[in-house]
């Protein structure tokens, strides 16, 4: 559908474009952290405020009676810490007969491998829950979680070792790990207990749903869908200005874009985005700016066409960041921003077309314009019914003849040779949270507040969601390709502009390229997050 440009715009600043709807704005951004005086000042904060959900204080009623049946077995395992009853357990007397050791093993049985977590368990003990207690932890120490280590990440040490025993139906070991999560899970504190909440959440609904039984928003963490389009808003403007998880890829699109534009040579022609992104409009306001400085000022037309995620979602809650809040619609305002800096602006939205469905016709492109793709963390939810749905694609958007697609995705990449089992993909997902959690953890200081609830909230449904994360920058870069596409470097001015943006963050947040293709990548403590790429069409044909 077509959006009717508005009568007015109120200012020209970058971020005004949405300043209308949102009057308390400027003052916010003065003291981003500064979550009280908001609410104690805000009706609409207050509203949003009962969305939230309660700290966990039990597990999933499908698995709470799993665990209720062998409640002994369970509570008595974190007694075994106790390291003279370890040593009896575990040390045996040299003299022992092997028999005597054999009946020894047995009389253990599951518990066996409880006491190799208990390491976990006890790095963990310091923010152990009293019962009924709510415990708050404003600060946070993430020095010891860089460069890879994962010495201090003791939720996946727990996290993972469940998920392995689900898969093999070990289910007192299961059992075991759940009661321990249960007493350490909870969504405030730092990003090990809420990633164990987040972890456990998902592990009981594992165990408790079918694949064909979604999971509401109503009853998970608040996020996206589940929140008021003003505080939606809100939530996602400090996300950005705090955090570059998708500031920094965004940047780099809009610097690929004006870098196509500036090789192209017939200035006069249409720009024509087509945004298969989950930016849901933030990413724009910087480009229209920057067009405006262009020698020669704007293209006559600047189109975008939106490829929204409703479709396609229809039977999958759990994409992260992809789906806003009904209601939410971003393109009056951008509309407006436009308007006031003398940009002719169209945004067509299609709502009703999963990314598998299109085609020429509905994407409206002529010859006369510059066709310029930006796909941002959407592609990876595809393969989900055919193994070749993501290559595909792929070749659908080269049938386009852009002059340029940008390519931007998780970074997260799998050596192992099976990937189908439930460990193995809820292991890479807990990996993917866990740099999601310690990152907001540093941007957000440690601060509990709503907007930082609802970013994590939506980045956790990377946990429930069908779709693996096991490809990163090379398998990407193998299928464009294989597609018929060529990368492209980034020109001194993107990657520039990058690194300047870069500086503005955390100093565990780095930049770093690919000579081979070109991709620029965003890393947290020595580890990769995404990585972006700017694809050419290949003129030698090289399309199989």
């Amino acid at each position: 559908m077509n959006i009717e440009e508005p009568e007015s715009c109120h200012g020209s600043d970058m971020l005004d474009w949405f300043v209308g709807s949102v009057p308390i704005l400027p003052s916010f951004l003065d003291d981003p952290y500064d979550a009280g005086d908001i609410s104690s000042s805000n009706p609409w904060w207050e509203k949003s405020q009962e969305i939230c959900q309660q700290p966990i204080n039990n597990i999933d009623a499908g698995t709470s009676s799993l665990v209720a049946q062998n409640d002994s077995a369970t509570s008595d395992h974190p007694q075994q810490s106790d390291s003279k009853k370890r040593k009896t357990l575990d040390d045996p007397d040299p003299k022992t007969s092997q028999n005597h050791q054999k009946r020894n093993q047995n009389r253990r049985g599951n518990f066996e491998e409880q006491d190799g977590d208990q390491a976990a368990v006890e790095e963990a003990g310091s923010g152990k829950r009293s019962s009924g207690n709510k415990r708050s932890t404003n600060k946070v120490n993430t020095n010891n979680n860089g460069n890879g280590n994962k010495e201090g990440r003791w939720a996946e040490q727990l996290l993972n070792p469940c998920a392995s025993a689900i898969t093999v139906g070990n289910f007192s070991r299961v059992q075991h790990f759940l009661y321990v999560l249960h007493e350490l899970a909870s969504p405030t504190g730092d990003a090990n207990h809420r990633l164990a909440a987040h972890g456990l959440r998902s592990l009981t609904h594992h165990l408790s749903s079918s694949a064909a039984t979604s999971s509401s928003a109503s009853t998970g963490p608040i996020n996206f869908a589940s929140t008021e389009p003003k505080f939606f808003q809100r939530s996602l403007i400090k996300f950005y200005e705090i955090s570059p998880w998708f500031a920094f890829p965004n940047n780099i699109a809009n610097g690929s874009i004006l870098q196509i534009l500036t090789q192209e040579a017939d200035h006069s022609r249409t720009l024509h985005i087509l945004d298969i992104g989950v930016s849901h409009g933030v990413q724009w306001p910087t480009l229209l700016e920057a067009l405006t400085r262009r020698s020669g000022g704007p293209p006559p037309l600047v189109r975008i066409t939106v490829i929204t995620a409703a479709a396609e979602n229809v039977q999958n809650t759990e994409t992260p960041f992809s789906i806003g809040p009904p209601g939410d619609n971003f393109s009056i305002r951008l509309l407006s921003f436009a308007k006031s800096m003398n940009i002719n602006l169209q945004i067509d939205r299609l709502d009703d077309h999963p990314l598998q469905n299109l085609n020429t016709q509905v994407i409206n492109t002529n010859p006369e314009e510059t066709l310029i793709v930006c796909a941002q963390f959407r592609l990876h939810h595809l393969n989900h019914n055919t193994p070749d749905e993501r290559t595909e694609f792929l070749r659908f958007l080269r049938s386009l003849e852009p002059k340029g697609v940008i390519l931007t995705e998780n970074n997260m990449e799998c050596s192992c040779n099976n990937c189908g089992d439930f460990a193995t993909g809820f292991s890479r997902r807990v990996e993917y949270l866990w740099r999601f959690l310690d990152s907001t953890s540093s941007a957000f200081k440690g601060r509990e507040s709503e907007e930082r609830r609802v970013m994590e909230g939506e980045a956790a449904k990377a946990l429930t969601n069908r779709y693996e994360m096991n490809e990163g920058k090379e398998k990407w870069c193998e299928r464009m390709r294989c597609v018929g596409f060529v990368g492209e470097a980034l020109g001194e001015d993107a990657t520039d502009g990058a690194r300047a943006l870069l500086r503005k963050y955390d100093s565990n947040w780095e930049m770093r390229t690919d000579e081979k293709d070109g991709c620029v990548g965003l890393w947290w403590k020595g580890q990769p997050v995404s990585f972006s790429s700017l694809w050419k069409l290949d003129l030698n044909g090289n399309d199989s």
